[in-house]
This record gives structure tokens, sequence and C-alpha cells, in this order.
């Protein structure tokens, strides 16, 4: 049940009515009419922007449409009263009755509350972390899984059928550059001394590596041509380092349904079936591209080459596919495996990837369009840095100088939990403090401990109104006399929870799933206000000892803010608190 869009509906049936009796114009594109909270909780429960948005292409004026509006929806009875405000907005108050109702379905529902099927089963495939099989990962990789993750969650809860997928890029120098360091750390398991010269990894992570390159090959590679030696330590390294990283995923909660290899594209005609599809649609032409203004791109050389026209799908420059010495650029494997996907059947495509890829974005949608005839769309989603502080100070991390701090560092200092819900407190894009102080502190400052304590609170009122011998099963809390629960404060809290299904469907819309957190936080706030306030009025307490329909009437209440947390945290991959320590 939303009743945000009930309401909506309403409004929309009232437009047309209005219609067919010639106040407004036949045929009328109500796409804009939106019905939400208003700014200010003091104009009225809901407001509605339809006569503003339709003013301009009705010829009539915006407070005209509105009164006209308003008395049409005085007349249905879940609305008590529609007051026009400004140049044209219309704001609602709505029945306490509604509300309650809403109280009822989230415990009839349970786990299942604020779900949508606004996805309609579009096939979405969320695309994240993809970090280098070079080592493990680090924060920054963290902060990208978490958000994937939850993306993913959302989606999936918004109705939408989600793929989560790894792309393993082991198809680059990177990975050459990984065996040559393993290859060293196996010189050091044999009783030699590594060779780790500038531009090998140096961490002390590939020291198992070697250890266990000795246990399968003894000293049968050393001193033997690169050559011979690159390949199957490659291959043998990379599937170690990947291990790694299920197991870092794994320890963050973050699993994955696919896991694509860009190595597996090479050889097979894979790139080129994608360039000849393009070439097709004389997409793909010989040329040689402008200079770079100001910067030099990596894919940018003298000579002619083998290009994409994206700009003819909105990009900046046409981007080089091919080099001049007939090896591909990094764009054409990433064309291949875009296609893929299309191939596969998504609708959506969405790529989480590094604030460092931006340069990346225009191309990469470009592509896409022009792979599946504008059916398919791409959205980045880039991530933003995360500035870890220890003992007060910023903590740079470097792969290469083997001084990273892992996820494993952060999430056995922080917790899982502590970890992902911090992680998505911030939009994506903007950048993100991590602070183990700040993270840890039980105070309503920190978000996550704050929305946790809610969660414990509402456990703690269920446990002791059962002592009392009340029933808190979730059938007999929705068949409570909620008609007893009246107070403006009760009231104000079941309204925040009937929000609950336009904030999926609102942070689904957008993939943004910083946006449940935010939520969880207010919702958690207004169950504390709400509870602190019984410290001084023992009517509004949860627990009414001696009258125990009372008490079933306002566990109700707390269950249904307690559903409505433990369905957030789910989509944020976060355990609800049953008690705190």
């Amino acid at each position: 049940m939303n009743l945000f869009s009930d309401i909506r509906a309403c409004v929309i049936d009232a437009l047309a009515g209005m219609a067919a009796a010639g106040e407004l114009p036949e045929g009328l594109d109500t796409g804009a009419v939106t019905v939400e909270p208003p700014r200010d909780p003091a104009h009225g429960d809901m407001a509605t922007n339809a006569a503003m948005v339709l003013a301009k292409p009705a010829r009539r004026k915006p407070r005209e449409i509105a009164e006209a509006l308003a008395a049409r929806l005085q007349g249905d009875d879940r609305i008590t009263s529609a007051e026009v405000a400004g140049p044209g907005f219309l704001n609602l108050r709505i029945a306490a009755d509604e509300w309650r109702k809403v109280l009822r379905v989230a415990l009839e529902s349970g786990a299942d509350f604020g779900r949508s099927d606004m996805g309609q089963g579009r096939k979405v495939n969320v695309e994240f972390v993809s970090a280098n099989p070079t080592g493990p990962m680090h924060v920054g990789h963290t902060r990208g899984a978490v958000f994937g993750d939850a993306l993913a969650a959302l989606l999936d809860f918004a109705g939408h059928d989600v793929t989560r997928e790894y792309y393993i890029n082991d198809g680059g120098a990177q990975v050459d550059v990984l065996a040559r360091s393993a290859y060293e750390r196996y010189r050091e398991a044999n009783g030699l001394e590594p060779a780790i010269s500038e531009g090998l990894y140096p961490g002390d992570y590939l020291i198992p590596v070697g250890q266990k390159l000795k246990e399968q090959y003894g000293d049968s590679l050393i001193d033997r041509p690169e050559a011979e030696w690159l390949p199957q330590i490659r291959e043998f390294a990379t599937a170690e380092m990947m291990a790694m990283i299920r197991g870092d995923l794994a320890m963050l909660g973050v699993s994955m349904d696919v896991y694509s290899s860009e190595k597996a594209l090479y050889g097979t005609g894979r790139i080129e079936s994608a360039i000849d599809r393009l070439r097709a649609q004389g997409l793909i032409y010989e040329g040689v591209l402008e200079p770079p203004k100001g910067k030099i791109l990596d894919d940018w050389e003298p000579r002619e080459q083998t290009l994409f026209r994206s700009t003819r799908f909105g990009d900046d420059v046409d981007r080089a596919i091919r080099k001049s010495d007939g090896q591909w650029t990094y764009f054409a494997p990433d064309i291949a495996y875009h296609w893929d996907k299309i191939e596969r059947g998504f609708d959506l495509l969405i790529d989480v990837l590094g604030a460092d890829h931006g340069g990346y974005v225009k191309r990469m949608q470009a592509v896409v369009k022009a792979l599946s005839d504008g059916r398919v769309a791409l959205d980045v989603k880039l991530i933003q840095l995360v500035r870890l502080f220890r003992n007060g100070e910023p903590f740079k991390m470097s792969k290469r100088a083997g001084t990273f701090v892992t996820l494993r560092d952060v999430v056995e200092q922080a917790g899982r939990d502590v970890t992902r819900f911090h992680l998505l407190t911030r939009k994506n894009d903007a950048a993100l403090d991590f602070d183990f102080a700040r993270v840890l502190e039980q105070s309503k400052e920190n978000p996550v401990w704050y929305v946790q304590y809610a969660s414990a609170r509402v456990n703690s009122v269920l446990r002791r109104a059962a002592e009392l011998g009340a029933d808190v099963s979730d059938t007999a809390l929705a068949d409570a006399e909620l008609g007893r629960l009246s107070h403006p404060a009760e009231i104000e809290l079941m309204r925040k929870v009937a929000e609950w299904p336009r904030i999926v469907e609102i942070a689904a819309r957008a993939n943004e799933p910083h946006r449940i957190a935010f939520f969880l936080y207010d919702i958690a706030s207004e169950l504390h206000s709400l509870w602190n306030r019984g410290n001084d009025e023992m009517s509004l307490r949860f627990v009414q000892e001696n009258d125990l329909d009372e008490t079933a009437a306002k566990i109700a209440l707390a269950r249904a803010v307690g559903v409505v947390i433990s369905a957030g945290l789910g989509i944020l991959g976060v355990i609800p608190a049953t008690e705190m320590r």
C-alpha cells in the first residue's frame, strides 16, 4: 500500500473529472503531477503541484485550477481538507484512519511492506567493484561494493530482475605486473632475495602466493626465461587474487551472481563482432583525432587510427578503438563486454565506477546506445573517494606502495554493519570521511547507532509487552484497536511509516540507495522523539501496564516502525539490532 500513490490517483481522477466537465482542456499530460509531504508539516499531510504544472498548458491561472481541484478532492472521505496556498499549491490533510490502515498493512505485509512492482520485472545488470585482480580490496573498493550491493537490493525490492556482476580486468598489462611481482615472491620462497623493482607490487599479500607457487613448482621455474613462466604464473596469481577478493566481498556480505573475464574476450572474435555491428551502422572509420586541448588522452596519437563516431551520440570527441600498430585500445574490450550484456537481454545497465573514470562515461553511454539501437540505457554511477582517518590523521592508500588500508582492516575494526551503513550516509558522488572513532560512538550524531538503537527499542517494548501477557504477534497487533492512537505525535509517526513505500520508489527511480539510509535516520528520530515524550507523559509510553488493549495499539505502532527499519536495513545489507550492548 502506497498511500501517496493512492492520493495521487485521486488527484488524477479529479483532474479527469474537471476535464470532462469542461473546467480543463482534454488530454492534458499529468505525468509531472506529484503528491508528496509538504516542506513544512504545519501546512498539511500532503501537497500537490497539479495546478502549478497544468496552468500553462491549460492556459488557466494556477489558483483557479487549485480552487476547483480542492472542491472536488474534499468530496473524498480520505481527505479532510484541501487548502490552496501561495500561487497555487494545494495542501491536503488526510483522515487519521488512513494512517492507521497503513499500520495494519505494514503488520500484515511484514518484510514485504514497501515492496513495489514499479520495476515490472525489467532486467537490470549492476556491475560493480570490478577491481583489478592484483591485490586485496582497499577501502575505496569497499564503498563501491557497498553502494552496488545496496543499489541491487533496492532495485530488487522495487520490482526489478537484478543481476550483480563483477568484471575481472585480467586482460591488461597490470596482470603481467602481478605475475612478475608474484615471481619475485616465488624466488623468495626458494631462499633467494626478491628483486621488487619500481613498478612491481611490493605488498606482503603476495608472500603466500610465492609459497604456493613453490609448493606447486618447486624450484623448476627459477632462472627460466620470462616467456616460459609468465603465462602460468599470471594465471595462477590472478586466480589467487580473485579468491582473496571473493573472500573480501564475503566478509562485507556481498555475493555476485556473475563473474565476467576481460581475457575471455580476446582471441574469440567477440571484440571483432561488436565492432562489426558498429561498422555496419557506419559508426567506424579510419581517421586522425585532433590533438586534445589541455591534457593528453590515453587513446590519442598523431597517426591514423580506427575510430568510433561517439560524437553522434553526444560525446565530446570520437574515440579510438584500435591503435595505428593494430593493437586494441582499452575501449575495445569494454565495447565487446557491454555488447555481451546487451545480448543477454538486459533492459538497463548500471556501471559503478571510481571517480577517476569520469571521462569514460560519455563514450560508454554512446556505444551502448549505438549497439542497442537506443533500446538499452546505461547509467554510470561514479564513486567518490573515502577519506580515511587513523589517529586523527589522513591515511593515504597506494596499492603499488603496499601501504593501503584493506577492506579487511576496515571491517575488522568497525564491523560489517557499521561499515556498510556509514558508507551509504552520503550520495555516491560526494566524498566521504570515515573516522573510526565517529562511526563507533554511541550518540545521535552517529546515524548507524541511532537507527540500530531505534530497532533495539522496538524489540525491547515487544519483549516487555509479552512479559505482561500481551500477544505481540503481527497478526494480533494488526487487529489491535488502532483508534486509540490519536495523539499528534503518534499520528506523526504513522505518517512516517506511510512514507516508506514512496521513499523506496523514489530511491529506486534515481538509483540512489543513500536515500534509504537518510529515511531510516528520520524515522528513527521520530520514534526516539515519541519515546522521550513518554518519559514525561505516561499516556504516550508504548507499554501501558494496566491496559493491555492500549498497549497492543501502541505496540502495533512500534512494531510497524520496526518493520520499516528492518526492511530498510535489509536493503542496505545491515542486520537489525535486537538489543544494544
